[in-house]
């Protein structure tokens, strides 16, 4: 078992209205290689990687890593919530801190998934991880991710310039109430 901090890892699944958080599949395998290669999904995150570099990483069930969650939606994979430790981040607001990150395809954008996925992995890294900060770095260019962060309770701390663009870090305080939609 690996661990995320003093957390043992994997938790069990996490169940909300709609979503299931849980350890990937076999059956994950290719929305991980469409995750990945996906070049709306990577946009803002330095452009996507070669399908066939991603089928030969991914050729069994991915990895269950400490810190990320499969998002599942009628038993199949969304999208995927990454919770890990901010070490070495271009930001010392940022360093040592939990961060939080996200992927979904782009056919589950739009219905309030990542809300309710973030909701309930920050809930649950509350009730795991009390007093833990979190942050979270997107481009400023990404509104919709900077509109997210804000709908999870992170306010800005500032922009800087890395990666080609401008970016935006956020913290939460743990203490922050969790969003209601």
């Amino acid at each position: 078992m690996e661990q995320l901090g003093s957390v043992v890892w994997p938790p069990g699944p996490i169940r909300t209205e709609r979503l299931v958080l849980r350890e990937p599949e076999a059956d994950d395998r290719a929305v991980f290689v469409e995750l990945f290669s996906s070049p709306e999904v990577h946009t803002y995150l330095g452009g996507p990687r070669p399908r066939a570099e991603l089928e030969q990483e991914f050729a069994t069930v991915p990895e269950s890593r400490a810190g990320s969650f499969v998002v599942g939606l009628d038993g199949a994979m969304i999208g995927l919530i990454l919770l890990r430790r901010a070490t070495g981040h271009r930001r010392p607001a940022a360093a040592g801190k939990v961060d939080l990150g996200y992927l979904f395809l782009p056919r589950a954008w739009g219905a309030g998934y990542a809300t309710e996925a973030c909701t309930a992995a920050l809930e649950w890294l509350t009730g795991a991880l009390p007093g833990e900060p979190v942050v979270l770095t997107t481009q400023s260019a990404n509104v919709g991710s900077v509109r997210l962060a804000a709908k999870l309770g992170f306010a800005e701390v500032e922009r800087f310039e890395a990666w080609g663009a401008e970016q935006w870090l956020g913290m939460r305080d743990s203490a922050v109430p969790t969003p209601t939609g």
